[in-house]
């Protein structure tokens, strides 16, 4: 005896749809949301509720990606600076010693310090995000950054540029307490607006005490 089998109409099935997709936008706006207000009244002044009306979004979905307003201050500050070094990267690559790229991403640095989108410019406070940074503690933030010169250093050591033995991991950090400081400290020696001065101070002096 055969038994029919049962179709069931498409419109009566069960669709099971994925919900993450939704995530990364409503995080994003809300994390864009906060950027405009860290820059429009400041670091410590920005509110969560402010943040939620910006975003067009509830306060509680503000709160249920960002429980803490100091995880989202760090986010917001986290998501600007790896924006500036992915900017930076491709002008960095094209040089071809650590030398010149180390010079290249001071230049980079300054010439880009206060772009409003890269470098989140908070005119509340007068600071750039690099200066912020280096008062906010982001945790992991140095860390990934000394990441992004660990594969420069390598090359370089292949091409015989740095001294045999060389822990690339301090080296690494060196560069990244040396640009953070050309891109907050002035200078009395060298025109830190001049891209090409700025490139030929780091090449002369900075990465010297990298070789052999």
């Amino acid at each position: 005896m055969v038994h029919a089998t049962r179709t069931v109409p498409a419109l009566h099935r069960k669709h099971h749809v994925s919900r993450p997709a939704s995530v990364a936008p409503t995080k994003t706006r809300i994390l864009e949301a906060a950027a405009r207000c860290m820059r429009r009244v400041g670091l410590q002044r920005f509110s969560m509720e402010e943040v939620a009306r910006n975003a067009g979004v509830s306060r509680g979905s503000v709160y249920r990606y960002f429980p803490e307003r100091a995880e989202l201050t760090n986010a917001v500050l986290e998501r600007a600076a790896e924006r500036f070094v992915a900017q930076s990267r491709p002008a960095v690559e094209r040089r071809r010693t650590l030398a010149a790229q180390v010079g290249e991403a001071a230049a980079f640095i300054r010439a880009h310090l206060h772009d409003e989108m890269m470098a989140l410019q908070l005119p509340a406070e007068h600071e750039t995000l690099l200066a912020t940074i280096l008062t906010a503690r982001v945790g992991g933030l140095v860390e990934r950054w000394v990441t992004f010169w660990l594969p420069f250093l390598e090359e370089a050591a292949a091409r015989g540029e740095v001294r045999p033995g060389l822990d690339r991991r301090e080296a690494a950090e060196w560069i990244v307490r040396t640009l953070l400081s050309i891109a907050v400290m002035p200078s009395a020696v060298v025109d830190l607006d001049e891209p090409a001065a700025v490139r030929a101070f780091v090449q002369k002096y900075i990465v010297r005490g990298l070789g052999g």
